[in-house]
C-alpha cells in the first residue's frame, strides 16, 4: 500500500503486529511514523512504550526476542527497527538462504514463527530505507521484499512524481496561509529538487518569515532557500539564448554579488544545455513531451523545469547547443586547473556563447 492508504488504515483499523516500510522517500515515511506513534502510544505512554533499534548492532532474532518480552513499565509497545535490510544474508543460493559473514541463519523462519503468535499490545516496524524502487537498487529491494514476504502489511515509499510534489506544495501553502505566486512556486519547486521533506521545511521557514499577510517574493526565496539562486541562472540562460551579452553579464554579476559558487552555477548550466540538446535532437516541442521523454530516460522532470528546458532548446540551434556544451567543458577544465579568478573564467564563457550574436 502507499502512504495515503496506510494513514487511512491506521486511523480506522486495529494495528497489525508487524509492518514493513520500504523505500527512500522521507516525507511520507515521516507522516506515517507520526500517525503510527500517535495511534499506538498515547502521549503519556510514549516514553516507556517506544523502543528504537538499529539493526547495525543486533540481529533479527534478537529483535523478535525483544518483541516477545513483556515490559514492566508499558502494556503497549512500539518497536521501531531501522536498517532492517541488514538482516538479509549476504549471499543467496538457489532455493535457500545461506549465511556468509552476515546475519543469523534461519532469520526468516524466526519471523514466520513470531507472526504465528505475536505479542499482544506490541507493534513492530521494520524500516528498510537504504534502497529505492528504481535503478540499480531495484533488485536489492526485491530481495528485501522476498525476505520479508511473511510480513502482513507492506508500505511502499516511492519517490514522488513532479505532479504530486506540486500538489503537495499547493496543499502545504494553503495550510500555512502563505502568499506564494506561480512564478515563486516554480522557483521553490526547482530549488528543493523534488524532495518533499525539504519542501515542507522550506514552506515552514517561509511561513515564519512572511506570515499570512506578506507575499513571498523571488528575492525572499533567493535569500532564504538554498539553490533558489538558480532563478538567476535561468535568466542567464535566457540572455545567452537571445544573444544578449549585456543581460548575460548582468545576471552573472548578480550571481557573483550574491556569493554563488560559480563552478556550481556552471554545473547547472551544463545540465541545462545538455538536456536542451537532447530535447532538440529528439524534436521535443512542448513541456508535456519533455516530461514524458526525460521520464522514460530515468531523468526526474517536473513541468516548470521542462518548460525551461524547452525554452532553452528553442532559443538555440542544435549546433549552437553543441558549441555551448563544448565551451562549458573547456570552462570546467579551467576551474579544475585552478584559475585564480572564477568570474573572469565565467565571463569568457559568456563571451564565447554570445560571439557573433
Amino acid at each position: 500500500m502507499n502512504p495515503d492508504q496506510f494513514l487511512a488504515r491506521v486511523a480506522k483499523q486495529p494495528l497489525a503486529p508487524v509492518y514493513l516500510f520500504l523505500g527512500q522517500e522521507g516525507y511520507g515515511r515521516r507522516m506515517c511514523r507520526e500517525a503510527l506513534v500517535s495511534r499506538a502510544l498515547p502521549s503519556d505512554k510514549l516514553r516507556e512504550g517506544l523502543t528504537q533499534i538499529d539493526m547495525e548492532n543486533v540481529s533479527l532474532p534478537e529483535v523478535l526476542d525483544d518483541a516477545r518480552s513483556l515490559s514492566l513499565f508499558a502494556s503497549d509497545r512500539l518497536i521501531w527497527v531501522s536498517s532492517a535490510e541488514l538482516a538479509l544474508p549476504r549471499r543467496l543460493t538457489a532455493g535457500s538462504a545461506d549465511e556468509e559473514g552476515g546475519s543469523d541463519k534461519g532469520a526468516e523462519s524466526h519471523l514466520s514463527a513470531y507472526l504465528k503468535a505475536p505479542t499482544a499490545g506490541t507493534t513492530l516496524v521494520l524500516e528498510c530505507s537504504r534502497y529505492d524502487f528504481s535503478g540499480d537498487d531495484r533488485p536489492k529491494l526485491e530481495r528485501v521484499q522476498k525476505f520479508y514476504s511473511a510480513v502482513p502489511v507492506v508500505v511502499e515509499f516511492r519517490q514522488m512524481t513532479p505532479e504530486s510534489i506540486r500538489f503537495l506544495a499547493q496543499q502545504l501553502i494553503r495550510e500555512a496561509g502563505l502568499k506564494l505566486g506561480g512564478a515563486e512556486l516554480a522557483i521553490l519547486l526547482d530549488a528543493v529538487g523534488g524532495d518533499a521533506n525539504r519542501l515542507a521545511l522550506e514552506i515552514d521557514k517561509l511561513s515564519l518569515f512572511a506570515g499570512k499577510d506578506q507575499a513571498v517574493t523571488a528575492s525572499d526565496l533567493q535569500t532564504l532557500v538554498p539553490n533558489a539562486a538558480q532563478s538567476t541562472i535561468f535568466s542567464l540562460v535566457g540572455a545567452l539564448g537571445q544573444g544578449n551579452r549585456s543581460a548575460a553579464l548582468q545576471s552573472l554579476d548578480i550571481l557573483v554579488r550574491e556569493g554563488e559558487y560559480l563552478p556550481l552555477a556552471l554545473s547547472f548550466l551544463s545540465t541545462q544545455f545538455r538536456l536542451a540538446l537532447a530535447a532538440k535532437e529528439s524534436r521535443v516541442g512542448s513541456a508535456g513531451q519533455a516530461v514524458t521523454f526525460f521520464t522514460k530516460l530515468g531523468v526526474r522532470m517536473w513541468r516548470d523545469r521542462a518548460e525551461q528546458v524547452v525554452a532553452t532548446a528553442n532559443a538555440f540551434s542544435a549546433q549552437r547547443l553543441k558549441d555551448a556544451v563544448a565551451s562549458i567543458y573547456d570552462t570546467d577544465k579551467k576551474f579544475r586547473e585552478g584559475y585564480r579568478d572564477d568570474r573572469v573564467v565565467m565571463e569568457t564563457l559568456v563571451m564565447a556563447i554570445t560571439a557573433g550574436r
